[in-house]
C-alpha cells in the first residue's frame, strides 16, 4: 500500500517538474526571439537594457528626475532622490525589498548613461586633440 503512494507522489512530482521545465524552455525561446529582433532593430539598445534591467526612461521615472541631457545629468537629484526614496522602501521601517532594488538599479542606470557618455566625450576629445605623446627632450 506504501509503495503505491510513494509511487504516485513519484510520479506527480515528475509531472509538475516537467511541465514547469517545459514552460520556463518556452519562455526562455520566446524572450530569445524578442532580444534577438530588438538587437537587429537597435543594436546598441539592447546592450543597455540588458545590463541593467531598465530602460533610462524607466529610471529617470522611478526615481522622478528629468532624463540625462546630452549625458549630463543633475546627480546631486538624483543621489538626492535615491536617497530619500531608498530610506522610505527600507524593509525594516515596513517598505518594500522589492521598491528598494528597483530604485537602486535605476539610480544605477543613470549612473551608467552618465558614465558611457563621459567615457565617450572624453575618447572624442582624444581624437579631436590627436594623439600627443609626452617627450622629455632631456633624455
Amino acid at each position: 500500500m506504501a509503495h503505491r503512494i510513494i509511487t504516485q507522489v513519484v510520479i506527480v512530482g515528475t509531472r509538475v517538474l516537467g511541465r514547469a521545465f517545459v514552460e520556463a524552455w518556452r519562455q526562455a525561446a520566446a524572450s530569445q526571439k524578442y532580444a534577438q529582433q530588438a538587437s537587429n532593430a537597435a543594436p546598441g539598445a539592447m546592450k543597455n537594457f540588458a545590463s541593467s534591467g531598465l530602460t533610462l526612461d524607466e529610471a529617470c521615472k522611478i526615481l522622478n528626475v528629468k532624463p540625462p541631457q546630452g549625458g549630463k545629468a543633475n546627480m546631486e537629484d538624483v543621489m538626492e532622490r535615491f536617497k530619500k526614496l531608498f530610506d522610505v522602501n527600507d524593509p525594516r521601517k515596513g517598505g518594500s525589498f522589492y521598491l528598494q532594488s528597483k530604485i537602486l538599479r535605476a539610480r544605477e542606470r543613470i549612473e551608467m548613461e552618465v558614465r558611457e557618455a563621459a567615457e565617450t566625450a572624453a575618447r572624442d576629445a582624444e581624437l579631436k586633440e590627436g594623439w600627443k605623446p609626452k617627450v622629455y627632450k632631456d633624455r
